[in-house]
């Protein structure tokens, strides 16, 4: 027995010990000739679409056809050099070409097609036009109005989160009838956004006969129109999205106080600590893991936010209200602008990865020195 042989124990043998090393190469160079067949025919389609090469399909079929012939041989290939590992290997196979398929290739599908002259009102297909549009992008007042938008409505969140802890409190205590104040309370999360804004941006708050407006009006507000005045039309949009989104949160955060060990509050009271202190010192302390995972989920759909600001202002009075997102539709929907919309959507994207990152790094850091 040389130095260099895997060494076994109980008998088994190694993963991948009985394959033979012919097969392992055949392996090898399948899934390598077929991953470099699949690059050079989406290459190839690729300069044919932007019109920088006489050599393509007319349509991408043929890519899908050779993507799917792909996966079928990286399969054969773990097979053929992993033996029964690469059998088990073979059940996630499906997940990782879904995954490409609807997650990795759209991403950078339409990063090229950020960089493409493409509106859907003219005849003409997709031009490559370099940098046109990133160019456009920096010089639109108005994106970055949305941008700015934005920021107001994440620190928001921060007033979502306090509401939602409050509730969370309130139904997690031994109040008469709990279940149905948690039911209720769940009730708007259970609506769509849509519903939400026609029932109550176009309904409860309309100027002349909506009820919170004729309530406005017996309190001497003479007009009380939500959606003409910037910052009150920016506001009226946060309170909806808080009422669809607040019982998210509460729900979670009430899971977390459900989930705490009742014998440390119990030792708190009997040591004399009051109802304040508790909670400080015990009880907010312990939530920060779930707090901070509610935080983040929320800011997450909160960067998506989009329904309620198309359905009741369409980004208005001036921009006030416009949110990124409902900024892209309007570019694809109005101006059927293909390419530029599609760059607006893949520059706000790496916004939202780097800011993301940085709040998770940032998290974890203040996590690890408070635990």
């Amino acid at each position: 027995m040389t130095a260099n042989a895997p060494t076994t124990t109980n008998d088994q043998l190694p993963v991948g010990y009985d394959v033979p090393e012919i097969r392992r190469k055949s392996g090898r160079m399948l899934v390598t000739a077929a991953t470099t067949a699949l690059a050079v025919i989406v290459l190839f389609q690729t300069l044919y679409s932007a019109g920088a090469s006489p050599y393509g399909f007319e349509n991408w079929r043929p890519v899908m056809y050779a993507y799917i012939l792909w996966g079928i041989c990286v399969g054969a290939g773990q097979v053929m050099m992993h033996g029964e590992a690469g059998h088990r290997a073979l059940f996630l196979l499906p997940a990782l070409l879904f995954t490409i398929a609807l997650v990795i290739f759209p991403t950078f599908f339409g990063l090229y097609i950020a960089f493409t002259d493409w509106n859907l009102s003219a005849f003409d297909p997709p031009k490559f036009n370099g940098w046109a549009n990133l160019k456009s992008l920096m010089a639109d007042a108005y994106y970055w109005n949305a941008l700015l938008n934005m920021i107001y409505y994440v620190l928001a969140v921060g007033a979502q989160y306090t509401i939602a802890f409050g509730l969370a409190l309130l139904l997690n205590a031994d109040i008469k009838a709990r279940k149905f104040f948690r039911v209720a309370f769940l009730l708007p999360f259970m609506l769509s956004p849509v519903a939400v804004s026609w029932m109550i941006g176009k309904s409860l708050m309309e100027y002349r006969f909506g009820p919170i407006s004729t309530l406005a009006r017996l309190f001497g507000w003479d007009n009380p129109a939500f959606f003409t005045t910037p910052w009150i039309a920016r506001a009226s949009i946060m309170v909806m999205d808080a009422w669809v989104s607040i019982p998210f949160i509460m729900i979670l955060l009430l899971a977390g106080l459900q989930a705490l060990p009742k014998e440390i509050i119990e030792a708190a009271k009997v040591d004399g600590a009051t109802a304040w202190q508790s909670f400080w010192q015990i009880t907010f302390p312990l939530m920060l893991p779930v707090s901070v995972t509610a935080v983040i989920l929320r800011i997450i759909f909160e960067l998506k936010l989009a329904d309620i600001v198309i359905n009741v202002t369409s980004g208005g009075p001036g921009g006030a209200t416009d949110t990124v997102s409902s900024f892209i539709f309007r570019e694809y929907r109005d101006r059927a602008n293909v390419g530029y919309g599609t760059m607006l959507a893949e520059f706000y994207l790496v916004i939202i990865i780097i800011f993301v990152t940085l709040l998770l790094k940032l998290v974890s850091g203040r996590m690890r020195k408070m635990t």
